[in-house]
């Protein structure tokens, strides 16, 4: 059916491929006119493509630019690109997947399209699998880039590396990467050319989010990106999303403290409830109560939004949370929450922001550290965000509809440059797991003693040590690779071919290295890779087939399968088992039976559709956080540009204004405290406002805020009030968005319990996510306008030292806690404190009186106003 399709509708693959091919045909005549230049004006090229730039697309520069990196590598490297690499350069610079046989150069390819994108000066960033083959790509490539007059860069895990030719470091076996030399982790970034693996460029990402100054950004915009072994970064790794965590900024100590601090805390005198809607507000005694318990000036600082977030925690679960109704405590001292409409208990829920923390100090039982999760990002987001996304591969056909629905990337087969030679023998299939790994043994100790190199694949490192033990016995001289040591790996795959050669590999050791032939093995038939079992992916077993037969070289390749394996076992091996058995087969005697192949085959896609499956599901989940995360991220990027905030800020007083007078507390006793806690206006400024007639009220109260927002200037000046802003904003921002993704986790985790209810979980998880992000966006506003009217100047030393929060700090793993309740291990009591001087408790008891008096009389006018 589907060939009878392409019988009348036509072969897109085809009809892509002789466009591509009309193409590189105008990139050969453009030969001869590049490689009559001079090294010097060959390498001038790069500026006269980048002044065609200014008034031409990339698309129309492409021939010029392909048939001058053609002409450099073949100079440098002494590699000219083939026409069928021109196609791939093509693919990857439009934007989809180059699947390219073993062998084909791929490495190479990627100089065409990498080049041309980089005369954009926005930067292209090459992604590897590991740190060997980023190295290895950009010292080698890195002659030719430097050569038009490019710069090249590598980011590794702990370093950063750019291509310099007059720097040589001898520490390297390969002289590819002898090249490379030290540099700041901005530089590397700064190149035109940027290698590197998928973690770091995520996690530089994800890091550069987290940081306190604009000079401390690492990347630029994310301009281009290539990604090789393609379907192993974009599918095989997708299911794991990347996370920065580091233990909970909150030690249990802090909550055991404040749990003291609490319960010396008064009803009604120093804090007032609402069990209706489980709040619980400080009154201005009780603020006082605890400055003097904390020996702190003023609570509401800046410095102590960290002090405010476990003292509210540990309110909450000392006067709204009850022992047996809200929660049980268990014989081993966990704390088990109740649900408050079944009465069954929630094992393994938690309450979040500490909350469950806080209940666990007040009963007295251990306090359970979390991890907190400081930032998270899934590679199929992460990469989606770059402009333009490329990738290449020797096998992504099988896959090609999940990079179409994730990554909007098309696959297109690059024909070979030589046809295909390689005889793939259909599988032998063997009764037990003994009895095909010691016909395994047979055939290699044959194949050995013929001359004929063979590379042997496992799909695990316990399978690949089972079959070196019996290779050993055997007497068979083998070298076993389990992607353990890359650089040394690679090396000894790159030898694979020789005679005589016995190369024991994980799937994936060795990856992104050639295997060459050595002299006389085409005669004996060239490399015969063998594989132990059949994977779940088809992808994979193309995978370890390709290694064999490059460039037209012959080879043979064969999968050794027993129904004991789990493929097998899973899908139905049992009945091959039974058949073999009524036929009488032995343990050493195979069959060969293309209809249990196909079978397998079928297997293998059942899988592949249950991994894609999740792998779609985690998007889908993702894709919600992801809305969230670039929002907060934009914002973040946009603070740390701005010197100046302050429209910003007056927009969230006003805002904090209208949610004040639409406030439900706006009728009762508590509305004075409400106002109070965000704007702290003086006696008579209270008295004026609660004078005034309910439908002026909100306009005064927005004049009155004003002028308070005023009075800040004037208290801090305006240039030291804009740095204040900036770093209150950052500071509040990064605890919020740290607690809202705590949040999301929670919610992720309990969600899809909803389908019980007959309700989507994905559909719920988005309508919850939605409401907590509103929730933190308004929470984030309060905070702010909060903590700049209650902020106090400070001595210019100590404002000028860089502002850090919990983020930043946690990021690079050196926790310092805020509070000194934090990390003293003593216990404060209110003895341990200084008592004021005794004339000073005269005059603040006199303005405390003073205080209630005029409280009572804006009280007794309020409820007048109310019974007119």
């Amino acid at each position: 059916m589907h060939f009878l399709l392409k019988k009348v509708l036509g072969d897109p693959q085809a009809k892509t491929v002789k466009r591509l091919r009309k193409r590189a045909e105008e990139v050969n005549k453009l030969g001869p006119k590049y490689k009559k230049m001079s090294d010097k004006e060959l390498k001038e090229q790069t500026n006269v493509l980048k002044k065609h730039l200014k008034k031409e697309s990339l698309d129309k520069i492409l021939p010029d630019a392909f048939a001058v990196v053609r002409e450099a590598a073949t100079r440098t490297l002494g590699q000219r690109h083939f026409d069928v690499q021109l196609i791939g350069g093509m693919v990857l610079h439009e934007g989809n997947v180059a699947e390219m046989k073993t062998g084909e150069g791929k490495t190479l390819v990627a100089t065409l399209a990498v080049y041309l994108n980089s005369l954009t000066e926005k930067g292209v960033h090459v992604v590897t699998v590991n740190d060997y083959l980023a190295q290895r790509d950009a010292g080698w490539m890195g002659e030719v880039y430097n050569f038009l007059g490019m710069s090249t860069a590598v980011i590794l895990a702990d370093h950063s590396f750019i291509y310099d030719p007059e720097y040589v470091n001898k520490d390297h076996e390969d002289p590819r990467m002898q090249h490379l030399k030290a540099v700041s982790r901005r530089e590397a970034y700064e190149a035109d050319i940027t290698y590197g693996t998928n973690n770091e460029f995520g996690f530089d990402y994800l890091r550069d989010n987290m940081v306190r100054e604009e000079d401390q950004l690492r990347q630029r915009d994310l301009h281009y990106a290539i990604v090789d072994e393609v379907d192993s970064i974009l599918i095989d790794e997708a299911r794991t999303p990347l996370i920065i965590s580091a233990p909970s900024v909150a030690t249990g100590n802090a909550y055991a403290q404040f749990s003291k601090v609490v319960r010396q805390l008064r009803k009604e005198l120093d804090y007032e409830t609402d069990e209706k809607r489980k709040t619980v507000i400080l009154t201005d005694k009780g603020i006082e109560h605890v400055e003097k318990i904390l020996s702190i000036d003023n609570l509401y600082g800046a410095g102590n939004i960290r002090t405010i977030y476990h003292l509210q925690q540990a309110l909450r679960a000392y006067t709204l949370f009850k022992r047996d109704k809200d929660y049980v405590v268990t014989k081993d001292g966990e704390i088990v929450i109740v649900d408050e409409f079944t009465g069954r208990l929630l094992a393994g829920r938690r309450y979040n922001e500490g909350l469950h923390q806080a209940i666990e100090a007040k009963e007295g039982v251990e306090v359970q550290q979390e991890s907190m999760t400081l930032a998270t990002i899934s590679f199929q987001n992460y990469f989606r965000l770059y402009e333009k996304l490329a990738g290449m591969t020797g096998t992504a056909m099988t896959e090609s509809e999940e990079f179409h629905q994730i990554y909007k990337l098309d696959v297109v087969e690059v024909p070979s440059n030589r046809s295909l030679a390689r005889d793939d023998r259909a599988d032998r299939i063997y009764k037990t797991e003994t009895g095909k790994f010691h016909a395994i043994a047979r055939e290699v100790q044959m194949l050995h003693t013929k001359g004929q190199p063979v590379l042997i694949g496992s799909a695990s490192i316990e399978k690949n040590e089972q079959l070196s033990e019996l290779l050993t016995k055997a007497n068979i001289p083998h070298q076993i690779l389990n992607a353990k040591n890359n650089e040394r790996e690679a090396a000894i795959v790159a030898k694979a071919g020789q005679k005589g050669a016995v190369t024991l590999a994980t799937n994936i050791a060795g990856r992104g290295t050639d295997i060459v032939l050595g002299e006389g093995i085409k005669e004996l038939g060239g490399l015969f890779v063998l594989g132990s079992e059949r994977h779940e992916s088809r992808r994979v077993d193309n995978q370890l087939r390709g290694r064999s037969g490059r460039q037209g070289d012959p080879g043979i390749t064969q999968f050794f399968v027993s129904t004991q394996d789990d493929l097998m076992r899973i899908f139905g091996g049992d009945r091959i088992a039974s058949i073999m058995e009524r036929l009488k087969v032995d343990d050493d005697t195979p069959i060969e039976n293309r209809i249990i192949s196909k079978s397998l085959e079928g297997a293998q896609k059942k899988v592949e559709g249950f991994h894609f499956d999740q792998r779609k599901n985690v998007v889908q989940y993702d894709d919600v956080m992801n809305r969230h995360r670039k929002a907060i991220y934009a914002m973040r990027r946009e603070i740390l540009k701005q010197q100046d905030i302050s429209k910003r800020i007056k927009l969230f007083v006003e805002d904090e204004v209208n949610a004040a007078v639409r406030s439900s507390l706006a009728t009762t006793d508590q509305y004075e405290d409400l106002i109070r806690e965000v704007f702290p206006f003086d006696e008579k400024t209270l008295d004026r406002l609660f004078d005034t007639d309910a439908d002026k009220f909100e306009q005064v109260l927005l004049t009155e805020a004003r002028e308070l927002y005023a009075g800040r200037e004037t208290a801090f000046t305006p240039e030291i009030l804009r740095k204040v802003e900036r770093d209150v904003y950052l500071q509040i921002l990064d605890n919020l968005w740290m607690q809202h993704l705590e949040n999301m986790d929670h919610l992720r985790e309990g969600i899809h319990w909803m389908s019980v209810g007959q309700q989507d979980p994905l559909v719920e998880y988005r309508r919850q996510g939605q409401l907590l992000f509103d929730d933190m966006q308004s929470t984030l506003r309060h905070d702010i306008v909060r903590a700049l009217f209650h902020a106090e100047p400070v001595d210019m030393n100590q404002l000028n030292q860089p502002a850090e929060t919990d983020l930043t700090r946690a990021a690079r793993q050196s926790v310092d806690n805020v509070n000194r309740i934090n990390e003293s291990e003593e216990e404060y009591d209110e003895k341990d404190f200084k008592p004021a001087k005794p004339e000073q408790q005269v005059k603040k008891q006199t303005e405390q009186k003073r205080k209630k008096a005029r409280k009572a009389e804006r009280q007794r006018k309020t409820q007048a106003r109310k019974r007119k």
